[in-house]
């Protein structure tokens, strides 16, 4: 037969195939029917096992054994999914324990964030809450997530990635651990300075402070002064405090020309973070499993089988939804070696249906979904 022929042929079986694949879809169809009408889960784990194994085995090669297998999955994929929008179509959908505002009260909250006063998180904070908002600076990304949690603060404020540096992985870790939720985000440009004594000269300064960060941000500036000798900080301000404090002209601290404003520092030279396109995206995170109305984006964490597949089958629901996912990180988990979190960012409001599908879909496969925000 030559190649014209043997296309035909695969035409034909490629029409049975839609036929059956139509065929099965149908069956499936009843029974979704069949588990909403007796309250039975849609994911059946040993039984979509079982049957892989089965198809397995039906062919006469290991490269058939794989593919068929992978075809099945599929099927199954696909099968789960139409049951699920059934029980959404018949109100099984479930509620989200989450409640829609319509605003925020910034006359009468509390908002920490961590840092000292001149912290590039003090900005964020202002820029996000107004000038005259009520707040207080803690120490530690650990001490805002607490503060929250016992009520002293309604919201705290939290850089969780920076667009050289990239993400603040602490954060990450803080969101799983504590039941604390983003409400909002607010993006920073950072613009780094290296800050000084009155009077001091980039000659005189010998060693320089900073947070880890801001001193990697800064490295090609830091490189053409190799003699100056650096020193990581909790935080820019607190670089900024300790240069004033002890009066030394030969030290120096990189941080936000507020800092220097503050504790009264001179700016030696602005801008030494070499890229010109520098921010940081801050989250605003509160003890309420609250969303406002119209949010737009929505940040999930989740723990998967760890077994071949399980990424891609999870990342199916967003295709199937039509949901655009903006982000993926992972985080390893701690005391299981070589296991993996994830956490998601990705378009949609908690009151869509593709969205309360999706989610419906990754909290029956998923081993742990945890909602972060909806912001």
């Amino acid at each position: 037969m030559d190649l014209k022929d043997l296309r035909v042929e695969i035409d034909k079986v490629d029409k049975l195939i839609v036929e059956l694949y139509e065929k099965r879809m149908d069956i499936a169809s009843q029974v979704a029917d069949y588990k909403i009408a007796n309250g039975k889960k849609v994911y059946d784990k040993e039984r979509e096992e079982a049957k892989l194994k089965a198809v397995g085995d039906m062919t006469h090669s290991e490269f058939n054994r794989v593919g068929i297998e992978e075809l099945f999955s599929q099927l199954m994929s696909m099968s789960r999914k139409l049951q699920y929008q059934k029980l959404a179509e018949h109100g099984a959908s479930g509620r989200l324990p989450f409640i829609r505002i319509d605003s925020l009260d910034y006359a009468n909250c509390r908002v920490c964030y961590q840092g000292a006063e001149g912290a590039y998180s003090e900005i964020a904070m202002k820029k996000f809450f107004g000038k005259d908002v009520h707040s207080f600076h803690v120490e530690t990304f650990r001490d805002a997530m607490a503060v929250l949690e016992d009520g002293s603060a309604d919201y705290a404020v939290l850089p969780i990635e920076n667009s050289t540096a990239g993400i603040v992985s602490e954060i990450y870790d803080l969101l799983t651990e504590y039941e604390n939720y983003i409400i909002g985000e607010q993006i920073i440009e950072i613009r780094h300075c290296l800050m000084g004594l009155k009077g001091a000269q980039l000659s005189d300064i010998k060693t320089v402070y900073s947070h880890p960060q801001s001193l990697m941000q800064s490295s090609k500036f830091l490189s053409e002064h190799g003699d100056i000798k650096q020193i990581s900080m909790k935080n820019n301000a607190f670089a900024a405090k300790k240069v004033a404090e002890d009066k030394d002209i030969t030290q120096g601290a990189i941080g936000s020309s507020l800092a220097a404003e503050i504790y009264g520092l001179e700016v030696i030279q602005e801008g030494v973070n070499q890229a010109d396109s520098n921010s940081t995206r801050f989250i605003i995170v509160t003890n309420q499993k609250v969303f406002l109305k119209g949010a737009g984006k929505i940040s999930i964490c989740m723990e998967i089988p760890h077994e071949a597949g399980s990424l891609y089958h999870m990342m199916s629901h967003f295709i199937y939804n039509n949901l655009n996912m903006t982000k993926i990180e992972s985080r390893p988990i701690e005391d299981r070696n070589w296991e993996y979190r994830f956490f998601i960012d990705f378009d949609g409001n908690l009151e869509d249906s593709a969205v309360k599908n999706a989610l419906r879909g990754l909290r029956e496969e998923a081993k742990m979904l945890k909602i972060l925000g909806n912001y």
